[in-house]
């Protein structure tokens, strides 16, 4: 991404929530950690969200009809201890929801895919799940 603004293929401002990783940028904003009130202020502010494919980032975007770019994070790397945000970006992609950047792929010519892509909206499963729950407790 940093390559990506020095060329100017990127022009909006980057902010990146880097969280320990010991990195410096001259085009970047990174921040260490935020709050969740400032993070939503964020992804309420952005135009495209890059985001690593866990459940509250993706879904956080795509409330707020966000175009969202999500990036697995990989066993392999040690990045997580399973392969589930693969699982995770497959779904959302066959839904029509999100874009994804994987591994050799060309960072660049994903960000120019979403200029032409509509995200399909997303609907949260969540009251449908309280009502199984709610249901299943009340006829225990």
């Amino acid at each position: 991404m940093e390559n990506l603004k020095k060329t100017g293929a990127i022009e909006d401002e980057i902010i990146v929530q880097n969280g320990n990783t010991k990195y410096e940028s001259d085009v970047m904003t990174l921040k260490p950690f935020v709050s969740y009130d400032e993070m939503d202020e964020l992804f309420e502010k952005a135009r495209l969200i890059i985001t690593h494919a866990g459940t509250g980032s993706v879904t956080t975007g795509l409330k707020k009809g966000k175009k969202v770019i999500a990036v697995a994070r990989l066993k392999k790397y040690g990045e997580h201890n399973d392969d589930h945000q693969l699982e995770l970006v497959d779904v959302f992609l066959d839904q029509g929801h999100i874009l994804s950047w994987n591994e050799g792929e060309s960072l660049q010519k994903v960000i120019e895919q979403t200029e032409a892509f509509e995200p399909m909206p997303f609907q949260s499963g969540r009251q449908r799940m309280f009502s199984i729950i709610e249901d299943f407790i009340n006829e225990a």
